[in-house]
């Protein structure tokens, strides 16, 4: 199989930085040779002493048309990679890539403008959420005067929940984001979670799930018994709109009931549970897990999907 590095994002939104720093790394320089495919040109452009000391051959794709598997499988006889980068045109929808049956996908990385990110989120949505979708790591720049990079997280996070998000400024990485604008209080005996307070609760858990251990919460939930989970297990969750309303998620953690035998599929409940860490075979791994302390049969709500557009 040969490995191919996709880093896309909108024009200007960091990519060409990133691949030039990627390509200056000791790490980086293996042996074989690599083959850059631009398929735009920014403002930032590749020193060719740079390419050279990298062994890397640069090949400009600007027809969307033209990034095809056969024009690439060309590409790949012609120059012999041992490893491919893409740098990919922000306006081609992403889920229209087609690559070569041999090229494996070895990392997706999205590059965004923290400036820019406002308008990009409002009115190319579709496309923004195509990008994102499947990256392992997702890099905010310019993020100097962004006051509320906790929102930028949480709209990323309904996209793609297991992204690692990095937020950059002219200083370099942003160490710590404060989560000074939960919409409820932590300190609450019972956090009282609504439509908002649900979405953001369980985005903020999967990142700060230390907040929330041995805390008790309350919602209104939908029932869903997975045939897979153990006994005396459900998932009480909400339907959320990711992006846009064909792009649905069901939001929720399993809950550990002794009376699960009493529900059905899809009834309404409010939930009042106990915020557990614990590991879980479906998470394949640690994490939250709740205890429920009363689940108690409730109409559904007028909103019954969260939003996060």
């Amino acid at each position: 199989m040969k490995p191919v590095y996709i880093i896309n994002g909108f024009l200007e939104s960091g990519k060409t930085e990133f691949i030039i720093y990627t390509l200056e790394q000791p790490y980086f320089q293996a042996k074989g040779r690599t083959l850059l495919l631009l398929c735009e040109e920014g403002e930032n452009e590749y020193d060719e002493l740079l390419l050279k000391m990298s062994r890397t051959d640069l090949e400009l794709i600007e027809n969307e048309e033209d990034f095809n598997p056969s024009y690439l499988l060309e590409l790949e006889k012609r120059y012999k990679p041992e490893r491919i980068i893409v740098e990919y045109n922000g306006m081609w929808n992403y889920k229209d890539m087609k690559l070569p049956w041999h090229w494996s996908i070895e990392q997706q990385v999205t590059t965004i403008d923290a400036s820019t990110f406002p308008m990009y989120f409002n009115n190319m949505k579709s496309l923004l959420a195509e990008m994102v979708r499947k990256s392992e790591l997702i890099i905010f720049n310019r993020c100097d005067d962004v006051e509320d990079l906790n929102s930028y997280k949480r709209n990323i996070k309904a996209i793609n929940q297991k992204a690692e998000i990095v937020f950059e400024d002219s200083e370099g990485e942003i160490d710590e984001i404060m989560e000074d604008d939960l919409p409820y209080n932590l300190n609450d005996e019972i956090i009282e979670l609504d439509n908002n307070g649900y979405g953001i609760w369980y985005l903020d858990s999967l990142d700060h799930l230390e907040r929330y251990i041995g805390k008790k919460v309350r919602f209104t939930a939908m029932v869903l018994k997975p045939e897979q989970f153990p006994k005396g297990y459900f998932v009480p969750g909400r339907m959320a709109m990711t992006c846009c309303a064909d792009d649905m998620a069901f939001l929720g953690f399993a809950c550990e009931y002794d009376k699960v035998g009493s529900l059905t599929d899809k009834q309404w409940v409010k939930v009042t549970a106990l915020v557990k860490k614990e590991y879980f075979a479906d998470y394949k791994g640690e994490g939250p897990v709740l205890s429920a302390l009363r689940v108690e049969l409730t109409k559904a709500p007028k909103e019954e999907v969260i939003s996060f557009v």
